[in-house]
């Protein structure tokens, strides 16, 4: 690991203090669990570490004036999962329990975990982001079946985001003056990099990410759903998240989200379309699997993946309606 400088601020002004306008200068600490792996291995390697830790408004869960809710980005998994406030918000709750490991619970943050950067085998061993291994013929097991026509064949890393984005979540950016601040929909603040020298995000070096804020969800039905191996911790093959309006057994209004299948959470307006003014049941359920896999691009080595999607979406509507979805 490259020797580095440690900064610690107590409020939101002071981390952006902290921060520099470079790419690459500083990095943000929450839990580490993903930031430490890569800095060990010397794909990150900062001059400085800003730890958030101490920011005491980043580690609240407050309700807001609309009966929606607002999290810290320090708040820790663990705390997300115990919080009455989240009983409205199911997909999110099965979304963590999903990460399925108590140590990654408890020191994983919320914040971190929708930031963290991409699992791709290529990035993780060094190599450049928009990997030249998957573009030339390299393993693609793991890649990408939407949004791969460009240079960025990986998937995002989040677990979590499929589900907040269904639910229609917004997020704090701060930066890079504290007076610089924005709310934007959580969906638009992924990107899928065209050149080297863009993240996978919009932030910006001195920029950071404060709060996710959920919007009221009482009347809203939800779930998530992931295929995985087993019941470890690894992450999972494909997933999806749904989030329904229903009236008298009818959808109104639908959004579907599927996870680990694209280099940003990848909205499906072609499954949302399929249950809208449907009833919600079985049927309903696999036509909206079927159309959310209709434009898949699966590469050399990874068409099990619009298998899996298509389950995926199918399973996440049906928990979420509260009928038996089969599998695990």
């Amino acid at each position: 690991m490259k020797a580095f400088e440690f900064a610690e601020g107590r409020s939101e002004a002071e981390i952006l203090e902290f921060l520099s306008p470079q790419p690459g200068h500083t990095e943000l600490l929450a839990g580490g669990t993903d930031l430490v792996g890569l800095m060990k291995k010397m794909i990150v390697t900062p001059d400085r570490v800003v730890s958030l830790m101490r920011v005491a408004t980043m580690k609240q869960i407050a309700p807001q004036a609309d009966g929606g809710i607002k999290i810290g980005a320090a708040v820790t998994l663990d705390d997300v999962l115990a919080h009455p406030y989240m009983a409205d918000y199911p997909a999110v709750l099965q979304a963590i329990r999903g990460i399925n490991s108590m140590q990654l619970q408890a020191q994983g943050t919320l914040g971190g975990e929708i930031c963290q950067r991409p699992r791709c085998w290529y990035y993780r061993n060094g190599q450049c982001l928009l990997s030249v291994g998957t573009r030339l013929g390299g393993d693609t097991r793991n890649a990408a079946i939407f949004g791969n026509a460009g240079p960025a064949k990986y998937v995002c890393g989040s677990r979590i985001a499929p589900a907040l984005i269904a639910l229609g979540a917004q997020i704090r950016i701060l930066g890079p003056t504290p007076r610089d601040e924005k709310l934007i929909e959580l969906e638009s603040f992924y990107r899928t990099p065209r050149h080297e020298q863009q993240r996978e995000n919009v932030l910006e070096p001195n920029q950071l990410v404060t709060h996710v804020i959920l919007p009221p969800a009482r009347d809203v039905l939800s779930a998530t759903y992931e295929v995985r191996h087993g019941e470890g911790p690894d992450y999972p093959l494909a997933a999806a998240a749904a989030a329904l309006r229903v009236e008298g057994g009818v959808v109104r209004e639908a959004r579907i989200v599927l996870g680990q299948v694209a280099p940003t959470p990848w909205v499906s307006h072609e499954a949302a379309q399929a249950l809208v003014g449907q009833p919600l049941d079985q049927a309903a359920a696999v036509a909206a699997g079927e159309a959310a896999v209709a434009r898949a691009t699966p590469l050399a080595d990874n068409q099990y993946k619009v298998q899996m999607a298509k389950v995926a979406v199918k399973r996440s509507i049906l928990l979420a309606a509260g009928y038996e979805s089969g599998g695990f």
